[in-house]
């Protein structure tokens, strides 16, 4: 069943073991945060100015830079672009985007601020919407490496993650329902 996003602007179907973020700790206006109940697995929907300067799958690894900064793995070698593909627009109900990009990357990113980094693979799709002046981003972050000092190796190890799969059913279902959240 699709969620509600942004006060119902926008919906999505969301894993069933996703926890709203918010209900724990303050989430910028601009994000819905979602993490998988029982691993380090999260799923991130963003609001951002859209990027004139940069086109389409440019514009796709303008933003995994810019989440590779916010994650403090800027450093050579702490991150990379592994693929950059359009997705078709018949496989999306979010028929106003000009063009959407699905970016599947990695990067080595602490937890907390710890020393101990952990390698996470980030599957990015933007969603351009040039007449809203508006990126939306979606991001899963999947840890694949946790180092074992890093806070997240107490993990539950039984746990059932997400799979790239669950993440695409996201991107597909992903629905505007009001344009007045852009402004």
């Amino acid at each position: 069943m699709a969620r509600p996003l942004f006060g119902g602007a926008l919906s999505a179907v969301i894993p069933p073991s996703a926890q709203d973020i918010s209900e724990l700790r303050e989430i910028p206006d601009n994000q819905e945060v979602f993490a998988h109940s029982q691993t380090d697995q999260s799923i991130i929907v963003e609001l951002l100015e859209y990027q004139s300067q940069v086109q389409d799958a440019v514009a796709a690894r303008y933003h995994f830079e810019d989440v590779a900064a916010s994650n403090k793995a800027v450093e050579n070698g702490s991150w990379e672009v592994r693929g950059v593909e359009q997705l078709p627009q018949s496989e999306l109900t979010m028929q106003e985007c000009s063009s959407a990009w699905l970016l599947s990357g990695a990067q080595l990113v602490s937890k907390f601020n710890e020393e101990a980094k952990n390698t996470v693979n980030i599957h990015l799709c933007l969603f351009r919407l040039p007449q809203y002046t508006t990126d939306i981003l979606v991001t899963f972050n999947d840890p694949v490496c946790i180092n074992p000092l890093s806070s997240s190796a107490l993990e539950n190890v039984a746990a059932i993650p997400w799979i790239l799969q669950d993440f695409k059913g996201v991107l597909q279902s992903f629905c505007l329902l009001d344009p007045g959240v852009f402004g």
